[in-house]
């Protein structure tokens, strides 16, 4: 028999079970570890050393079928340690502990799952810690003071010499009336608007500010307290406006305390007297005094619901505009805005019972509002200058760290850069102008609301130091010089120049896939045609159609051609003439999306660009407001530094200084000085003996351009010395803010003239103003430019009808007349044929196009008549596209 089948031997003393016996006594555990448990077989039957076989080859197999079918069902501490089982029934059982998580005496995924028991503890420990975090802070917040909350100081303003300009802000603002003083419709009014459960609440609304905290912690919206008490709270916290979770929380612990400790009828006059309503007005004293000029006790309905509007937020609903914080927020809108809450308002009070319906049909109108600017101290200029410099602090509130809020709040010594003479010397000029030519009794039909913009920036540092905002602030509102929608014409030529020297144009001896890199730089001397009802090409050479399939025929102001029958016009002389058939096909040739970058790195906002899809972008139809364009111009006077215009040089509260803008500037280097002083080098034989020769200062150098507009709806001129730069524009639309169909009129009999000219009124008001503005100051040349880039010729001439002889054989059919054809295809950008808001040319004129219409003289306004074919395209009113000078973090 093999050794393996062999039987144990039978132990001494008492057989089998004795030995059973013996090793269960012998044994810390009441099973052996099976076999391969261990490193070696004999380690399954050692245990203490001593090796103890089982009695027979029954029980083992017994043993053996126990270990595999029984392992899972319980297991002994021990045993568990040493990685095998135990055996029996008598297993240590697990320790007790505080959290039994990972759950013990479970395996696999139910080790993770929790039990009800430490769930429900979870949540029992969870929420008695809120409750206890939630006592505490209640316990700290304190009810908020009304009268601090109305408190508004003035900010003092000061020209760049050091002198007071104005201090305006919250003289008014500290009134606080008292329960009784306000009209029980402002006080239901505010309720139907905002709270209708307010009589009844405790205050806060748990749902409104479970959705608040929600966005925030999303990343989405903030949101505001949705209850008038909530409301209070937050005009109440001036010390910390943030929108965070965290001032959330203390919003509401306060507004729970407010409502549960404070009447209603003083929580209502504490909103009421502690809300913004707009126009520098706190409380609901200021805003009835500043909007309507009586006293808050002496409001109608009407009056009432319109101030409930502007609750809502001012910038939107105050039907004056707020063009300067968001270009958005134009007067025509914020009517359209305010008149629709304003009649929601007056019938959710008659729906909520608190208005008669026959009161309510009392007032079928808006109510009469006063002037934004009523205070005496903005009126003229002051008040352009004070929302000028204003836009600036809020727009730019990364680097004056200075919201909107603490701007109304006050405290604040501004010192802005305007030069209180240039500013009296500019509105001098305007009305001196305005006085002798314009007559508004005499020719109602063309001289009526004639508007005239300027503004004067300084090339070295950026600073505007005069800008002509309109005849009055406490008239018109609109700031001519910051944003208007008048289309600029031909002053933005320079811009294709510029570009053209910049980038070049695209070879044309290579096929266009080859070209994009290719380019040639060109000189002034390049020769372009100045053909009237010149065949605009596309960069393949085809002529360039719009969405009607129609050729485009770019036309010259007064169709006329320069320099028949060849048409050769290099782009000095082009300029000198304001020849558009040349700058038009120059712009193509660079291609488009160049043009735009100059005038961009020039420093027009992109927001004001017109489409650049049309050949008619390059000879301006964009719209930058006259600080831009006076900008842009001063970085050529400036050799190709471009700065950012900016209105504040310095701003100090009670504690010191809080922003200076010399350690914000940021000059970038936009041309080389190659590119920037040969386009001034152009633009001087512009005013020397082109169309701008009414601009010619005294014993000065001046470089400039005139531009004119299709329609004869708005004229400019644009000019500069080495130490000013200013742009002048000139436009006809009606001043009435509120009119929702306000549009750009045409100027043909204006001031007595036929046509007006960039050359006639605009250049006269820029003459008059830079001789005094400069007057006692050093006469300074511009740099003498490097020469630059090559003479490209882009005009194939055409070859001459031969003259038949007489023996040749006379036909009978008519020889036509020989095309001009071109050797080489002239390049251009590929542009989109398809007609847009400002896509001249669209219209059913034959496919010409008017374009800019400077007239060709050197007579300062002298105007021919106009062709009768000549497009109108009825203006641009988007104003200056991104709200003017200051939007974003550039103003």
């Amino acid at each position: 028999m093999s050794e393996h089948r062999r039987k144990s031997p039978q132990p001494q003393g008492g057989g089998r079970a004795a030995a059973r016996r013996g090793q269960t006594g012998s044994s810390s555990s009441r099973r052996a570890a099976p076999r391969g448990a261990t490193e070696s077989p004999s380690d399954s039957y050692d245990s203490g050393g001593e090796e103890r076989p089982y009695g027979s080859r029954a029980e083992a197999r017994r043993a053996s079928q126990r270990n595999s079918s029984g392992a899972g069902r319980r297991r002994a501490a021990d045993g568990a340690a040493q990685g095998g089982r135990g055996r029996g029934r008598g297993s240590v059982p697990p320790k007790k502990r505080i959290i039994d998580y990972p759950r013990a005496g479970k395996y696999g995924a139910a080790r993770w799952v929790p039990s009800w028991k430490l769930v429900t503890g979870l949540f029992i420990g969870f929420f008695g810690s809120m409750m206890a975090v939630a006592g505490v802070a209640y316990a700290l917040v304190g009810l908020p003071d009304v009268a601090k909350t109305a408190e508004a100081q003035n900010n003092v303003y000061y020209w760049a010499d050091g002198t007071q300009m104005v201090a305006t802000g919250g003289e008014t603002n500290r009134q606080i009336i008292d329960y009784s003083r306000i009209p029980k419709e402002m006080r239901y009014a505010v309720i139907s608007a905002e709270n209708k459960t307010f009589e009844n609440d405790r205050g806060v609304d748990p749902m409104g500010i479970g959705r608040a905290l929600f966005n925030m912690a999303k990343g989405g919206q903030t949101q505001g307290g949705s209850t008038i008490t909530q409301q209070y709270v937050k005009n109440a916290m001036l010390e910390d406006q943030s929108q965070t979770i965290s001032r959330k929380f203390k919003e509401l612990f306060v507004s729970i305390k407010v409502g549960a400790n404070v009447d209603k009828e003083d929580i209502m006059a504490g909103y009421l007297n502690s809300a913004y309503y707009g126009r520098g007005a706190y409380g609901i004293q200021a805003a009835a005094r500043t909007y309507f000029d009586k006293d808050a006790e002496d409001l109608n309905p009407s009056q009432c619901a319109f101030l409930a509007s502007v609750l809502k937020g001012a910038t939107y609903y105050d039907p004056a505009g707020a063009e300067s914080i968001d270009p958005s927020a134009t007067p025509a809108a914020n009517r359209e805005r305010a008149e629709t809450r304003w009649r929601w308002i007056l019938g959710e009070m008659v729906k909520d019972g608190h208005l008669e319906e026959s009161v309510r049909n009392k007032y079928p109108d808006f109510p009469t509002l006063q002037s934004p600017r009523s205070n005496a101290q903005l009126g003229g200029q002051v008040g352009y200058l004070v929302d000028l410099a204003k836009a600036y602090i809020v727009n730019n509130s990364e680097k004056t760290g200075i919201t909107e809020k603490q701007l109304r709040d006050g405290g604040y010594e501004i010192h802005t850069t305007f030069d209180k003479k240039k500013v009296t010397q500019l509105e001098a000029a305007v009305k001196k102008v305005r006085k002798e030519n314009i007559k508004e009794k005499e020719r109602p039909k063309t001289d009526k609301h004639v508007q005239f913009g300027g503004a004067s920036v300084d090339p070295e540092t950026g600073a505007i130091k005069a800008i002509y905002g309109g005849v009055d602030a406490t008239e018109h509102f609109t700031n001519n010089a910051d944003q208007t929608g008048a289309q600029v014409g031909s002053t933005f030529k320079p811009f294709v120049l510029a570009a053209a020297m910049k980038w070049g144009v695209r070879d044309p001896d290579l096929e266009p896939t080859q070209a994009q890199d290719e380019r040639i730089q060109v000189s002034p001397k390049s020769l372009y045609s100045g053909k009237n009802k010149l065949k605009i090409e596309d960069y393949d050479g085809t002529v360039w159609k719009d969405k009607d399939e129609k050729e485009w025929l770019q036309r010259n102001d007064g169709d006329e051609s320069y320099n028949p029958p060849t048409f050769q016009i290099d782009l000095r002389e082009a300029m000198r003439v304001s020849s558009n058939s040349a700058y038009v096909q120059l712009g193509m040739n660079v291609g488009l999306d160049k043009v735009r970058e100059s005038a961009v790195d020039a420093g027009i906002k992109e927001g004001s660009l017109a489409s650049a899809n049309f050949p008619s972008f390059s000879i301006g139809t964009s719209d930058p407001s006259a600080i831009r364009m006076a900008g842009a111009y001063a970085t050529f006077a400036a050799s190709g530094k471009q700065n950012e215009p900016y209105s504040v040089d310095e701003i100090t509260d009670k504690d010191g200084t809080v922003f200076t803008h010399e350690n914000s500037a940021k000059a970038k280097q936009a041309f080389t000085e190659q590119v920037a002083d040969n386009v001034t080098d152009v633009l001087k034989t512009v005013v020397d003996e082109g169309t701008g020769t009414a601009a010619k200062l005294s014993n000065r150098p001046v470089a400039g351009k005139t531009g004119t507009t299709d329609g004869n709806k708005s004229a400019w001129f644009v000019g500069y010395t080495p130490q000013l730069s200013t742009a002048i524009s000139m436009y006809r639309m009606d001043d009435d803010e509120s009119n929702k169909k306000r549009e750009f009129l045409e100027m043909y009999g204006t001031g007595g003239q036929d046509k007006i000219h960039g050359a006639s009124f605009p250049a006269e008001i820029w003459h008059d103003y830079m001789e005094q503005a400069l007057k006692g100051t050093k006469v300074e040349q511009f740099p003498t430019p490097e020469p630059i880039g090559e003479v490209v010729n882009d005009v194939v001439v055409p070859t001459p009808t031969p003259t038949p002889t007489e023996t040749e054989e006379e036909e009978e059919t008519e020889e036509p007349e020989p095309t001009p054809t071109r050797s080489e295809p002239s390049p251009s950008p590929t542009t989109s044929e398809s007609c847009g808001a400002f896509g001249f040319g669209c219209e059913d004129d034959g496919g010409a196009s008017t374009g800019e219409t400077d007239t060709g003289g050197t007579d300062g306004g002298a105007s021919p008549s106009t062709s009768e074919s000549e497009e109108e395209d009825g203006g641009n009113s988007r104003g200056n596209g991104n709200g003017g000078l200051f939007q974003g973090s550039s103003g």
